[in-house]
């Protein structure tokens, strides 16, 4: 019977210290790079992409009234101004999405590896 405690300290060592603080030192850097984005994240990406086409729409409407004020002509300065800085916000945006894009699918596969 003596014999048996010491067996059973010779089966699981307990582990040290520094390996205990390691690893879960690991576990918390594994958590924080494979977060989920919470609510505030995607409403502060719409907000980004939403002002990102609102800003050169209206820049380019401002601009082409300012132009239809100065130097009046056969077309509208303004509408077509509006269609450039739209157009111009829209190819904004998609930037915006497909970096954000590329960036989770590298993150996927580095996960993933």
């Amino acid at each position: 019977m003596t014999d048996e405690p010491d067996k059973e300290a010779r089966k699981a060592p307990e582990p040290d210290f520094a390996a205990q603080v390691g690893a879960k030192a690991a576990r918390k850097l594994k958590a924080r790079r494979h977060a989920t984005p919470g609510v505030w994240f995607g409403l502060g990406m719409m907000g980004l992409i939403g002002w990102s086409v609102v800003v050169p729409t209206l820049l380019g409407a401002a601009i082409g009234f300012w132009l239809d004020k100065h130097s009046p002509g056969q077309y509208s300065w303004t509408l077509a101004l509006l269609m450039a800085g739209l157009t111009l916000g829209c190819l904004n945006a998609w930037h915006w999405v497909s970096k954000e894009d590329q960036a989770m699918r590298d993150e996927q596969e580095d996960s993933d590896e």
